[in-house]
Parts: C-alpha cells; sequence; structure tokens
C-alpha cells in the first residue's frame, strides 16, 4: 500500500506556486499517495486564507488518515489561531500514526501541541521550499525524509565546527550522516570521557516562535530537556536579545543541552566590531550550564534532517561526532 502524503497550509499563503507543482509531483515520483488539502492554495491578505479556513486544514489534516501531514510552507498565522486548534483531535491522529511535519512558523503548532498534550511531532522540510526546489530536494532531506515515512527513521548525527563559527553566508551543506551505525554509536558511548544525555526531552525549532510563546501556555514546560534552535533573517543581536528572554524566563537554566541550527540569511554591518554569531554562542556559553553544541543541519537551509519535536531523545558527543538517538527508545 503507497504511504499516504496529506499537503495542507497552516500559514502564510503559498506564493512560490511552482515550487508547490514541483513538490506534488516529486512526492509522487517517489511513490507516494498525495492528497492537497482543498484550501492549500487559498489567499487571505498574506494568510493561506481566513483563520477560519486554515484551522479547517489543521483538522482535516488530523482526520485525513494520512502517514504524514506536510506543511506547504512557513511563514506567520498559527500564532493567530493557536486559542482554536483542536489539539485532542491532533494528539489523536498523532498517536494512530500521522505524523505532522514542518518547521519554521510550524513551530508555534508543534509547541503547543507538545504543551497542550506531549504529542511528539517532527521538524522536518515543507513542501514547496524543500521537496518543490527548482534543482531539486537535497540528497540529505530526502532521504531522512523518506527514512520517516518508512517508519525506519532512528536517529540523526553531525560533524561539530571546528572553530565555533556560524556565518551568514553559510549554504547548508553541513557534514551530516543521514544515515549511520546505531551500534556503532551504541559501543561509542562506553568510552570514557564522552558527553551523552539519556533519556531527555527533544524540542525546539524557530528561535522567534519559540520566544514569542513565552508567558502563555503554548510553550512547553520541559526540564532537563535538549533544546535545538534556528532561524533565519535574524540578526546576531537578534538572536542574542531573544535568548536572553529565554534566560531570563528560566527555560534556558532548565537544559542540559542547547543546540544550535543554522541561523542565516542576515548582514553583519561594520559597527557591529566584530560582534557575530560566534559571539552569541560565546556569549550563552558563560551563561548556562548547559552544553552548547553548534552545526546542526536544521533551519532554513537545503541541507535538513528530521528531529522529533517532543521525543524521548539521547544525545551522544564523542570528540567532534555528535548524535541525537531515539530508535533505542521504542
Amino acid at each position: 500500500m503507497k504511504k499516504h502524503i496529506y499537503i495542507y497550509s497552516p500559514s502564510s499563503a503559498v506564493r512560490d506556486k511552482s515550487g508547490f507543482k514541483r513538490g506534488v509531483v516529486r512526492l509522487k515520483s517517489m511513490g507516494y499517495e498525495v492528497e492537497v488539502d482543498p484550501d492549500a492554495l487559498a489567499v487571505h491578505q498574506r494568510f493561506a486564507g481566513t483563520d477560519e479556513t486554515r484551522l479547517a486544514a489543521i483538522h482535516r489534516a488530523a482526520a485525513s488518515g494520512a502517514d504524514i501531514a506536510l506543511i506547504s510552507r512557513g511563514g506567520y498565522g498559527l500564532s493567530r489561531i493557536l486559542g482554536a486548534i483542536n489539539y485532542k483531535a491532533v494528539s489523536k491522529a498523532a498517536a494512530g500514526g500521522t505524523r505532522f511535519v514542518g518547521f519554521s512558523d510550524f513551530t508555534a503548532l508543534q509547541l503547543a501541541l507538545l504543551a497542550k498534550t506531549g504529542a511528539t511531532s517532527w521538524a522536518g522540510p515543507a513542501l514547496a521550499e524543500d521537496l518543490g526546489a527548482e534543482d531539486g530536494p537535497d540528497d540529505i532531506m530526502q532521504a531522512c525524509f523518506e527514512d520517516l515515512v518508512s517508519g525506519q527513521a532512528e536517529g540523526t548525527g553531525w560533524r561539530l565546527p571546528k572553530i565555533r563559527a556560524m556565518t551568514p553566508t553559510d549554504n547548508g551543506k553541513t557534514s551530516v550522516d543521514a544515515s549511520f551505525s546505531i551500534a556503532k554509536t551504541a559501543a561509542a558511548t562506553r568510552r570514557t570521557g564522552d558527553f551523552q544525555v539519556k533519556n531527555a526531552t527533544l524540542w525546539g525549532g524557530s528561535l522567534a516562535m519559540l520566544s514569542s510563546l513565552v508567558g502563555t501556555p503554548y510553550l512547553p514546560a520541559v526540564k532537563g530537556g535538549i533544546l535545538f534552535l534556528e532561524d533565519v533573517a535574524e540578526h546576531p543581536y537578534r538572536v542574542e536579545r531573544m535568548l536572553t528572554q529565554l534566560l531570563h524566563a528560566g527555560v534556558l537554566a532548565q537544559q542540559k543541552a542547547i543546540i544550535f541550527g543554522q541561523f542565516t540569511h542576515y548582514k553583519l554591518q561594520p559597527h557591529d566590531k566584530g560582534f557575530k554569531m560566534s559571539s552569541v554562542v560565546e556569549w550563552l556559553q558563560q551563561r548556562v550550564k548547559a552544553r552548547v553544541l553548534t552545526g546542526l543541519p536544521f533551519g532554513h537551509v537545503p541541507t535538513k534532517v528530521l528531529l522529533p519535536v517532543g521525543a524521548t531523545v539521547s544525545l551522544v558527543v564523542e570528540e567532534r561526532d555528535a548524535f541525537v538517538l531515539w530508535g533505542h527508545q521504542h
């Protein structure tokens, strides 16, 4: 039986209709049954339909019985409707096998779902931007997506940067193992001196979306967690300001590890005088007890892994090799 993928638009209106169509065609060429929500291409102001239209689309995705419920794109819009989403219905769908996949603005729904029900969703690609890329989907991203669809996703690994520096020209081609030997990794953790966090909740996503939920009932109260962060078009000082909010709110003090994904598409200014993203990382390291890692291949970049938001995982770091594992939890 073909795997069933449901495409819907819970946030901004689809502007790249060519990318949308390419994504649908490519998913079909990969052997999947693709169902497109009737309002996937709706437009109301900058949104993919009115708030009521997008709410209905989310609930249709939950009722679809699909293996994957995939957003068409991110943008903005979910914050407006968090109070009206039927989280029990979405959670029931997730428990029944539907994997809700997306990133960027979708972070708001993912964290609200986790806060309200404890259900797991997946930080991963969007249809138009990733699977509908004009030059074709990134190989690593596609391999991770296919593993998720087939139920074989067990973990991901990446190579930590030699120098703690993250540049605005990052093309997303971070060195990463899309697949690796779980047995080999498990053996490595037995060596002395390895850093690892066992049985912790993995959560996070867009830093801007996460920080916007502080003080609301939609921010999960995760203790002893592994927090991953990414964003786009946010200057390092804005990133630091949002991290400061999380710091003052006590969120960062509750985490065992903080992982920086990709922060891209910003422009440094002459008056920054050396203040850059690596400055923010160093600043944070001095203020939290959690381990701070960089280089995670996730964000608004072609090469992105898929991560289970809300799942219990283990983090293993051996020298410059880092792994997030969840397959062993079953």
